[in-house]
């Protein structure tokens, strides 16, 4: 990289690498939440804090954090960082690349004698990552407040979620009481998980929204015949319509996602019965996964589905029950104030760079509930993630690292705790 950047790229790419070794043999990168492999991968982030003086704890809710007080008490916390563990034979990069940038910040900062006015605060958040219990996102949304007390009870294999928590070093009892972060601002680094950047050429990918996800079940309702003597023109055939829905839903998803605003729509389960070859199939269900930026498209979705769905029923001699919405998040805005000043930091260090929405869900959406929070991509190589395959350049990941030590520079300058006046989401 011939950039004079004020971060170093070996620092990151060994932590990286150090990660990366921690993983189930044979199954490259595995480091799952709650195994032993996490622990040791977070005995090793500890040590990387501790040896830049970092002041580190467990939280409540079982994230590491790394302190370093800032010189104006009461002035808030400027917060970065990701999550460590993977998904199964999961990838390299994905939260990893954005704890080790974050790492890096604080390190380049305490080598230039920066001091900052606010309390510096590196995170790896818990289980960022569908966990063993069937839950995500538990250290940031326990962290704000969100994480539902009756998720602590889910259970696998003998423990429960508390348990598990309480094994990493949280305090799963007083996670309803205990007291939130005053965090003035938080940014996390990511890999983009997708190949616009690298298409596009573009350095960085400031991102606008984590868009929200709607998770839909349709259950079709035919009836169960002879495979081989139900003449074709009298079969009530679930699985011919449910097929039909499919085309329609990826089409109709298509259409949505050339208006503004990310909106993609996949059917990712489908279950029919009975399942054998010689009986026409009775009843088919499929779970629709839906993500949009713009809450107005995914409305205009659902009623789209409601009405489509009683039109194929009738066309297809078949009952589709309304659809049910299992869950709905919403989307959720970064906030304005840092979006401009990660496009200014990126002038500054000289990142080409666009403006973007995330389909992925991350730790920021729940931060960004209650505190000013934004998020930057960096390219990965043909978009993959979720994969063995799964890559970042560490130049890229580097330059991103630059941006976040700008940011933090201007924010520590510029950014006050607005949780008074109501305009910390943006």
């Amino acid at each position: 990289m011939s950039r004079n950047l004020p971060v170093n790229p070996g620092r990151i790419s060994a932590d990286i690498e150090a990660l990366s070794n921690i993983t189930e043999p044979g199954h490259p990168w595995t480091r799952r939440a709650f195994s032993p492999l996490f622990l040791e991968g977070r005995a090793y982030l500890e040590a990387r804090m501790q040896a830049i003086g970092l002041d580190t704890r467990i939280d409540a809710s079982g994230n590491l954090i790394g302190r370093r007080e800032g010189a104006k008490p009461g002035s808030g916390i400027i917060m970065l960082g990701s999550h460590s563990d993977t998904v199964p034979d999961g990838g390299r990069f994905d939260g990893i690349a954005g704890v080790a940038a974050a790492l890096e910040v604080a390190r380049a900062l305490r080598e230039q004698e920066i001091h900052l006015d606010h309390d510096l605060e590196i995170v790896d958040f818990l289980a960022e990552e569908v966990s063993i219990f069937g839950v995500s996102c538990i250290g940031s949304r326990g962290m704000t407040g969100q994480l539902p007390q009756a998720w602590l009870s889910r259970a696998v294999d003998g423990r429960d979620l508390g348990e598990a928590i309480a094994e990493v070093g949280g305090s799963p009892g007083i996670l309803t009481h205990q007291n939130k972060p005053d965090i003035a601002g938080f940014l996390e680094l990511h890999i983009e998980q997708g190949p616009v950047l690298e298409n596009e050429r573009k350095d960085i990918g400031i991102v606008t929204a984590i868009s929200g996800i709607t998770r839909i079940e349709i259950t079709v309702e035919g009836r169960a015949d002879h495979a081989g003597t139900t003449p074709m023109d009298t079969r009530s055939d679930a699985l011919v319509a449910a097929s039909q829905l499919v085309l329609d839903i990826r089409n109709a998803a298509s259409e949505l996602a050339k208006t503004p605003g990310h909106f993609a729509a996949t059917v990712g389960e489908f279950r029919i019965e009975p399942n054998a070859a010689n009986v026409v199939p009775s009843r088919v269900v499929l779970l629709i996964d839906g993500r949009a930026e713009i809450r107005a498209d995914m409305e205009a979705f659902c009623r789209w589905l409601d009405g489509h769905t009683e039109k194929l029923a009738l066309a297809f001699g078949v009952t589709i029950a309304p659809p049910n919405r299992i869950s709905d998040n919403f989307p959720t805005p970064s906030h304005k104030g840092l979006l401009s000043t990660l496009e200014r930091a990126c002038e500054t260090v000289g990142a080409k760079h666009r403006f973007m929405a995330s389909g992925a869900g991350h730790d920021t959406a729940w931060i960004a509930r209650v505190a000013p929070a934004a998020m930057i991509f960096v390219p990965c190589r043909e978009g993959r993630s979720h994969s063995p395959d799964e890559w970042a350049e560490n130049d890229d990941i580097t330059l991103g690292a630059a941006v976040l030590f700008e940011a933090v520079r201007e924010m520590d300058r510029t950014l006050t705790t607005e949780k008074d006046n109501g305009t910390h989401t943006g």
